[in-house]
């Protein structure tokens, strides 16, 4: 059964124009090399909580999301390691609007129901 990588990212709103532009070349950059799903970036539109006990998080609710399909931790860890070493990644990187701007960051590690 693959493994499902969720990442969630709260990064800061007043750098997300800078942000839409780098994942518009991160994004397609990583979907030749890896099974991503879909990567997500939020609309502005208000969001929505429910349940019975909803608990806003202080960062707000996450402006990005992806998720990537692979075969299992081990894959997934080998892949993230080589992608640091990378060097057509790191000039990819090195135009990102700054890393200071990720608020909180979320990776969750599901199975398909």
């Amino acid at each position: 059964m693959p493994l499902i990588e969720v990442r969630d990212y709260h990064y800061d709103p007043a750098r997300m124009d800078a942000y839409r532009i780098w994942a518009a070349e991160a994004g397609p950059w990583l979907r030749r090399r890896w099974d991503v799903s879909g990567f997500w970036i939020d609309t502005g539109q208000e969001d929505q909580l429910f349940g019975a006990d909803p608990q806003p998080s202080p960062h707000g609710p996450a402006n990005v999301t992806w998720i990537i399909r692979w075969d299992d931790r081990t894959q997934r860890d080998s892949a993230w390691e080589a992608l640091r070493e990378d060097p057509e990644w790191n000039e990819i990187w090195a135009r990102h609007p700054g890393f200071e701007g990720y608020r909180q960051l979320s990776v969750r590690f599901l199975e398909e129901a």
